[in-house]
């Protein structure tokens, strides 16, 4: 049954993993998006007098056609293959919205991101950012989960975090199982308890720990759309308290509950039957 589950949870995942275009098209505003291609294309196209008149006045200065040029020129004068967004975000503030949309572009030689940044108050919207980064590859590609070419810290850190979800299973069954722990669905739920955050960016290998954090279970292995793989591993400190707890309770002789002597049942080895006759 769990080797069932795990493979079941695995190809959740890699469904999910293979759907990425889809899912980011259902969260990204139709509106936002037609906005950024719009601005993408104006500046491909090198129009820059109509991407300046709606950029932000506080952005504007001597300069600004300098760096439209320079964002240009890493646009080849080929078509692009596909442009699929790979990020979206939306924030609040107040009376004004601010949207941020990122565009992967792909040429027959060539990847771009471009991302552009709107602001809107009312009915009147801004330019307040745009971005044009040069990538060796798709993002899909740079941020695929694999294990070639990782540091050991990397390996450390994923070894550490499937013995510690394994052992929390172990340990979770040991207590489904258990006839001397009580509460035992208060138990269950705290063996799977994990403490203690170390995680890392599974392409780039920088890391990052936190004392303070719970994980319920103590495995985290997560992305965001088209962005890195974080693995964590964190301390399994349910799992070890339940097994102190249950030694504890078998050294000192908890574990086998004695039964009252005014309640244990009369034991006897008389044979029942008629009574025997007096000579």
């Amino acid at each position: 049954m769990r080797v069932r589950f795990l493979a079941s949870v695995a190809v959740c995942l890699l469904l999910v993993a293979c759907d990425q275009a889809a899912l980011m098209k259902k969260f990204t505003p139709q509106a936002d998006e037609a906005i950024a291609r719009g601005y993408a294309q104006l500046l491909q196209q090198r129009k820059f007098d109509q991407i300046e008149h709606d950029l932000d006045p506080r952005l504007v200065d001597s300069s600004t056609p300098e760096t439209f040029s320079k964002m240009a020129a890493f646009f080849p004068a080929d078509t692009p293959d596909s442009v699929k967004v790979v990020g979206a975000r939306t924030s609040h503030v107040q009376e004004s919205s601010t949207s941020n949309i990122t565009l992967e572009y792909q040429f027959p030689t060539q990847w771009l991101l471009v991302t552009v940044v709107t602001q809107k108050k009312g009915d009147v919207s801004t330019l307040v950012g745009l971005h044009v980064t040069p990538i060796p590859d798709s993002l899909e590609n740079l941020n695929r989960f694999t294990l070639v070419g990782k540091s050991a810290l990397q390996y450390l850190t994923l070894i550490c975090a499937v013995v510690s979800l394994l052992f929390t299973f172990y340990v979770f069954s040991v207590c489904i199982r258990s006839r001397d722990m009580k509460p035992k669905w208060l138990w269950s739920i705290a063996v799977l308890v994990g403490v203690g955050y170390f995680g890392v960016d599974w392409r780039t290998g920088q890391w990052t720990f936190q004392l303070f954090a719970i994980q319920i279970p103590c495995f985290s292995m997560k992305h965001a759309l088209y962005g890195p793989w974080m693995v964590a591993a964190y301390f399994p400190l349910g799992a070890f308290a339940f097994l102190h707890r249950r030694w504890k309770r078998k050294i000192t002789g908890e574990s086998i509950p004695e039964v009252p002597t005014e309640n244990r049942p009369l034991q006897t080895n008389a044979v029942t039957g008629p009574p025997p006759r007096e000579p």
